[in-house]
């Protein structure tokens, strides 16, 4: 015989429990349902960069610092790729260059971003030569 543990009110330990499950069930889709309708595909979240640096560059300076930055980029991607050839390259790409490199990225999104807000002329925005139809 099995016994069934019930509450004060008479109702079984495992509708409480199916109960509690449910609402957690609901609770979590909600949340995540929210959290997808909440994201950007224009995330200006930056760990390395500070987001307001350029804003007070003219377009000038913005692309000498894109200039700057771009060849950073390429340089340690260079060292990086170097690096992964030899024997513990993955070691010295994390110790080494990837903050740095993350860094030349999230600038490089910086300086991208405030050229647009400025409607700077720059490599990626400049006027195409074919109309839209």
């Amino acid at each position: 015989m099995q016994r069934r543990f019930v509450d004060r009110e008479g109702v079984p330990e495992v509708v409480r429990l199916r109960e509690a499950t449910a609402r957690i069930g609901v609770l979590a889709g909600t949340l995540v349902a929210l959290a997808g309708c909440s994201s950007l595909s224009d995330s200006s979240f930056t760990v390395f960069a500070d987001p307001g640096k350029y804003t007070y560059y003219s377009c000038d300076q913005i692309n000498a610092q894109t200039k700057h930055w771009t060849t950073r980029e390429q340089e340690l991607r260079t060292l990086m790729d170097k690096a992964e050839q030899s024997t513990g390259g993955a070691v010295v790409n994390v110790l080494a260059y990837r903050a740095d490199y993350f860094t030349a990225t999230e600038e490089l999104k910086v300086l991208e971003k405030t050229a647009r807000t400025k409607n700077c002329n720059t490599p990626p925005n400049w006027g195409s030569n074919s109309a839209i139809r």
